[in-house]
């Protein structure tokens, strides 16, 4: 049987995390699976892996300071800066110094990078013989820098996977001179629920990490105008992050408090549950590469609007067949759209359907099996 090691930064919540312990169970009934850790974020694995998994967390308790370094930063306390700027260096170097020795030292036939970080030291210090696979979740979004540094961190692999047909057509063109095959994998649902959403209750719902680029300020001064018209109604918002405060004022000054939940973190039982009592789900990133939230919620036949400045969300939805995307981040008319779903049952009810049909594709049997060829064959 072989041996398969995927790199990981942490276990911890995260769209990168969620997506290795996928791929890491569906693979583990063909291979034998290792995952190296570089920080245990928490004691345990906060997403369900397969008992077959190795998880090897290669040190021990060690994880990075970055909120105790800013807490010194903002209070000018020049002692704690000058600590917690040394343990900083100290966690980097054993960032560096622990992967690099894994990759020398073990003995699997496949090492998959899930970082840019990462694909420079596989490239470097993977033995001759191990099949390098480097696996890229982000978007460059047009940012040169970023996507210079990435085509040279995947120069010294043997394959780049990429999660959307966008990224692998720009990828392929750019590592064209370079020995290292681009192949598009999309990221993986779980299953498909038994039973879909009712879509009868009167909830919108939006999962995601609270930072800027999620734009959840966008979706709460939308449901503001939209909670005046139709007061029944209630936004339920997952997940938690450095915009929480931010969020968490603007509802407080429009008197969203009776109308908005802000869940936090939530695990995947959690967050089933709310899509069973939702009835629209609403997308207002500004970026966003894959979504797997969108094929999630899909699956519960929740028919799904997003801005189309989502690259990720353009290649799951078909506009007006199984969701909608709104052009050019336009409020008014993802207001309007959100109204004609509020209003039409029915609507809602067909645009779910398809949009649980389409999603089949993303099913862990068929992206698994992409992998599967992948790593047998060269080939999908």
């Amino acid at each position: 049987m072989k041996k398969i090691s995927i790199l990981a930064l942490h276990l911890g919540y995260g769209g990168i995390e969620k997506a290795i312990v996928s791929l890491a169970n569906s693979l583990s009934s063909k291979y034998e699976i290792e995952i190296s850790v570089c920080y245990k974020v928490y004691d345990v694995c906060v997403f369900p892996l397969d008992k077959r998994i190795n998880v090897k967390y290669l040190n021990g308790d060690l994880k990075p300071n970055h909120q105790e370094f800013q807490k010194a930063l903002s209070d000018r306390n020049f002692f704690r800066i000058g600590k917690e700027g040394l343990f900083a260096l100290k966690v980097l170097y054993k960032r560096r110094s622990s992967i690099i020795n894994y990759i020398k030292n073990t003995s699997s036939d496949i090492i998959i990078s899930t970082r840019d970080i990462f694909n420079y030291w596989l490239s470097d210090y993977g033995k001759d013989g191990v099949l390098k696979i480097g696996w890229e979740h982000n978007h460059h979004h047009g940012n040169d820098k970023y996507a210079t540094n990435i085509i040279n961190s995947a120069k010294g692999l043997d394959y780049f996977v990429l999660v959307s047909k966008d990224l692998e057509k720009f990828y392929s063109r750019k590592l064209a001179k370079a020995n290292c095959k681009c192949f598009y994998i999309p990221n993986t649902i779980d299953n498909i629920p038994l039973k879909m959403a009712s879509l009868k209750e009167k909830n919108l719902v939006s999962v995601g990490r609270l930072s800027k680029e999620k734009g959840h300020l966008d979706l709460l001064k939308i449901f503001k105008i939209l909670v005046k018209k139709y007061p029944d109604w209630k936004l339920n918002i997952i997940g938690d992050g450095s915009e929480r405060e931010n969020l968490e004022k603007y509802i407080e000054d429009n008197n969203l408090k009776d109308k908005v939940i802000l869940h936090g973190f939530q695990n995947k039982d959690y967050i089933d549950k709310i899509f069973k009592m939702s009835a629209i789900y609403v997308m207002t990133s500004y970026t966003e590469s894959f979504g797997i939230v969108l094929i999630e919620a899909m699956s519960y036949g929740i028919p799904c609007i997003a801005f189309s400045s989502a690259e990720g969300a353009c290649e799951i939805i078909n506009s007006g067949e199984n969701g909608y995307l709104i052009k050019n981040r336009n409020f008014e008319a993802m207001i309007s759209k959100i109204e004609d779903l509020i209003n039409n049952e029915k609507e809602r009810k067909r645009i779910g359907k398809l949009a649980c049909k389409s999603i089949e594709k993303y099913t862990c049997e068929n992206v698994s099996e992409k992998w599967i060829n992948l790593i047998e064959k060269g080939e999908l």
